[in-house]
């Protein structure tokens, strides 16, 4: 979370103190001009910046989620070129105008007094509204790059409190900030910063189908630094930068950091510098002549260090022993009374209002807009034709059977979104991206016939994701091929299991050690069908974790039993047993396998199943019993992912194209870690790996696991009409 918070923070820290040095100035010269009376104005404006500033971020977060995942993408994007843009012009501004922000505030306020209260209103409201919005734009790009991540948030927070902070000790005169040094170096980390935030920004863009170039990587470290190690983190959080970056992204990234980044260190070595003050910039009330008059410019060399100044009225510049003109009186016009509340009440509503007029107009409907009854006699009814775009649909089970339904194209049978286990008399939300095509609802009641409801036709929009449907069929085949592939691995394993077992008859307890090991990556490479295995999985592959005796129970047995004696000095004797049960229950298994059941689902499961259950135990080492071979049953547990994929790959092919060369890549970066983790039949336990290698194989098998993780939910069995 800090790792993402630094960018918020320098964010925060630089618009919260140039919009608080502008507050403080405005009350300070109302204070020095006598003019008390008018700050609630001021206020009144600030208020109503900071709530344009969070009507803006409402706007464009709940926008952003109307739109589809590519429109997502491309909107974001958009807004994170449009943010560096902001963030630049910011930087150079304040560079230049640090030195002559006081006296430029100053005029601005003596020409609001003259002109009235409106006026003084738009005048804070308009210099405080600029930081805010810039703000609000970075923030929502900072924060959308993180994810759930709240570090933006948290670090936006910090800085603005800390503005604040130093923005009163400005003011009360017990702090002193050389403003040009503090925005010349702040204006530098953020120009790297935004060179980061450009590369994402177009990286969105290339997502999102606008700019090309999506698969053309420049830079591809993924298999040799891990992502999600500390360092790596760090990188990522402040500077945008990943371990994988397109030729678009990096030429982008050097382009503006090159250029950008040399016109302002130009620009800082360029600008004359002001001649030193002749006193401190913290003055004290006995030295009034030091102090600029409201209205009046600063001298120069003044401002490098500002201190806000108020206290005092003015007065007018006198002749030695002369006598103040006695004024007449003003004539004062009625003014009508009205509640204090009523303004600022009213300019902090109006963007609140605007914003969430915005909103509705820009998102989906509501919820309740459209209410849609599912049953085999009802199935869609109060369905019409929806607006494109993210909409809600309240699903209504009036039947008597629980069911399941799919918004469905009725050409294609692809799938848009579901509920499963609909009771009757329920109610519950489904939601769908929609864009141009046919849509209709497919009910289908438990142990009931499908039903699916009228078509309906929505124009425009962009484009929806859907799933193809996969039905039983569909798995047939390759369900056949894995359980060939099965079969073929079980007749292995009851020859090698054989041949561990007379190893141990014999006494040959080396030759033991090497033929246990290459018998349980035989079995350790099935993990598809465990599910299948039935009782047989226990025993030939139990652990010895919630037995009562531990290694010592009677029940602890299979290759974990076989590899605690093999490796904590037992003898042949004592294997014996324990070696022969393994060699029977693999042969059991291989008789027992061709009439279990093997479920058609269980393929997709297992396709993300394997290798959750090697990070989970293997790569903790928490199943080693003694033999350091765990990266050796990972490996085999990769190569039975890999054979999994391969009957799969048909299905995926059609339904997700990208995701198999994605997977591929992050399969060949594991194997390349496993492989350096050996050498011959000998193996690195995990608990000896330095902390890079095994934080990178973590971070890979972490990174393979993510994107294996839609495969169940893209080959899905779901029933049609």
């Amino acid at each position: 979370m800090w790792d993402d918070a630094f960018p918020s923070f320098l964010i925060g820290l630089r618009e919260g103190l140039e919009a608080g040095l502008i507050v403080s100035l405005l009350i300070a010269t109302l204070v020095r001009a006598g003019a008390k009376s008018r700050l609630p104005q001021v206020w009144t404006g600030v208020l109503a910046a900071i709530a344009l500033a969070l009507s803006f971020g409402a706007v464009l977060t709940f926008t952003a989620a109307s739109l589809s995942a590519t429109a997502q993408e491309a909107f974001g994007g958009t807004l994170s070129v449009i943010s560096v843009a902001f963030v630049t012009a910011m930087v150079f501004w304040m560079r230049r105008s640090a030195r002559s922000l006081s006296g430029e505030i100053k005029q601005k306020v003596t020409e609001a007094l003259a002109m009235g209260a409106g006026m003084l209103i738009v005048t804070s409201f308009l210099a405080v509204g600029r930081e805010g919005l810039e703000t609000a734009l970075f923030l929502w790009t900072t924060a959308r790059a993180a994810g759930e991540s709240a570090g933006p948030l948290t670090g936006a927070g910090i800085g603005l409190v800390l503005a604040a902070g130093l923005c009163w000790g400005l003011y009360r005169r017990v702090l002193k900030i050389n403003l040009t040094k503090f925005f010349t170096a702040t204006g530098a980390v953020l120009i790297v910063v935004a060179s980061g935030v450009l590369g994402y920004g177009l990286r969105d863009l290339q997502e999102g189908g606008v700019l090309p170039g999506k698969s053309a990587y420049a830079i591809d470290l993924s298999g040799s630094i891990d992502a999600g190690s500390w360092y790596s983190t760090l990188v990522q959080g402040v500077f945008n930068l990943t371990p994988t970056m397109t030729w678009l992204q990096v030429a982008g990234y050097v382009a503006y950091l090159a250029t950008v980044m040399t016109l302002f260190v130009r620009g800082v070595r360029t600008t004359p510098s002001a001649r030193p003050a002749p006193e401190p910039a913290v003055r004290t009330p006995e030295r009034p002549e030091a102090v600029a008059k409201a209205g009046g410019k600063p001298e120069a060399g003044e401002n490098p260090e500002v201190a806000v100044e108020a206290g005092g009225k003015p007065e007018a510049a006198q002749a030695p022993g002369s006598r103040p003109a006695p004024r007449a009186p003003e004539p004062v016009a009625p003014e009508r009374r009205r509640p204090v509340w009523v303004v600022p009440v009213a300019v902090v509503a109006v963007p609140a209002v605007l914003a969430g007029f915005t909103v509705a107009l820009s998102g989906s409907k509501p919820a309740s807009a459209q209410t849609v009854a599912v049953s085999e006699t009802d199935c869609g009814k109060g369905f019409s034709a929806p607006r494109p775009g993210r909409q809600t649909f309240q699903m209504h089970n009036t039947g008597n059977k629980t069911s399941e339904v799919y918004l469905v194209d009725p050409a294609s049978n692809a799938v848009y979104g579901e509920i499963e286990g609909l009771a009757p008399g329920t109610t519950r939300d489904l939601v769908a991206t929609v864009a141009g095509g046919s849509y209709a609802w497919r009910c289908v009641p438990t142990g009931g016939k499908a039903v699916t409801s009228k078509a309906v036709r929505v124009t425009g929009g962009g484009g929806a994701r859907a799933v193809v449907p996969v039905s039983e069929n569909d798995l047939a085949a390759p369900l056949k091929a894995y359980q060939a592939y099965v079969g073929q691995g079980l007749a292995t394993l009851v020859t090698q299991t054989r041949k561990l077992s007379d190893d141990i008859a014999g006494n040959h307890l080396d030759t033991a050690r090497t033929d246990w090991l290459t018998a349980h990556r035989t079995y350790s490479s099935l993990g598809a069908a465990y599910g299948t295995f039935e009782d047989f999985d226990k025993k030939i592959n139990g652990r010895a974790d919630g037995l009562p005796g531990g290694v010592n129970d009677p029940d602890f047995t299979g290759f974990h039993r076989v590899e605690y004696g093999l490796w904590h000095g037992q003898s042949a004797d004592q294997l014996k047993g324990p070696a022969q049960q393994l060699a029977d229950a693999a042969a059991g298994l291989q008789k027992a396998f061709p009439t279990q059941t093997f479920d058609p689902g269980d393929l997709p499961l297992r396709a993300h199943e394997i290798l959750e259950n090697t990070l989970q135990f293997e790569l903790t080492g928490d199943t080693d019993q003694g033999s350091g071979t765990e990266l050796a049953t990972a490996d085999a547990n990769l190569s039975g992912t890999r054979e999994l994929l391969t009957v799969l790959t048909p299905l995926l092919a059609r339904r997700a194209p990208h995701l198999l060369p994605a997977v591929d890549a992050d399969i060949a970066r594991v194997q390349k870690l496993l492989d350096g983790a050996h050498q011959g039949d000998s193996w690195t336990p995990v608990d000896h790996l330095d902390a890079t290698t095994r934080a990178r194989l973590n971070g890979a098998t972490g990174q393979l696991l993510e994107d294996l993780a839609p495969i169940p939910d893209l080959l899905e069995i779901r029933k049609s009409a």
